[in-house]
């Protein structure tokens, strides 16, 4: 009898090919991420970026920033939604 089975503990096991020892939150029963949110947050930040645009720079080194990261951000929720989209045909 192990040390563990002694005190009346259990040993971790690996669920979902995933060990506990590399992700802690597999041993609670949790082990994924928040889809929705992370759209969510990137339409979000695409605006927020677009609306950063109407400023008053003498140099417009920052607004071509803002429109590139919005533009970039708003082709990663594209790819993201395609993926998601057709994720079944694989």
């Amino acid at each position: 009898m192990s040390e563990l089975e002694r005190r009346g503990e259990r040993s971790p096991v690996a669920r979902g090919g995933v060990d506990p020892h590399d992700e802690p939150s597999v041993g609670w029963g949790w082990h994924g991420s928040f889809p929705r949110a992370t759209r969510v947050a990137g339409v979000l930040t695409a605006i927020v970026l677009v609306v950063m645009l109407d400023s008053n720079e003498e140099t417009h080194i920052s607004m071509i920033w803002a429109a590139a990261l919005a533009i970039a951000i708003v082709v990663g929720l594209g790819f993201d939604y395609a993926r998601k989209r057709h994720s079944w045909r694989r």
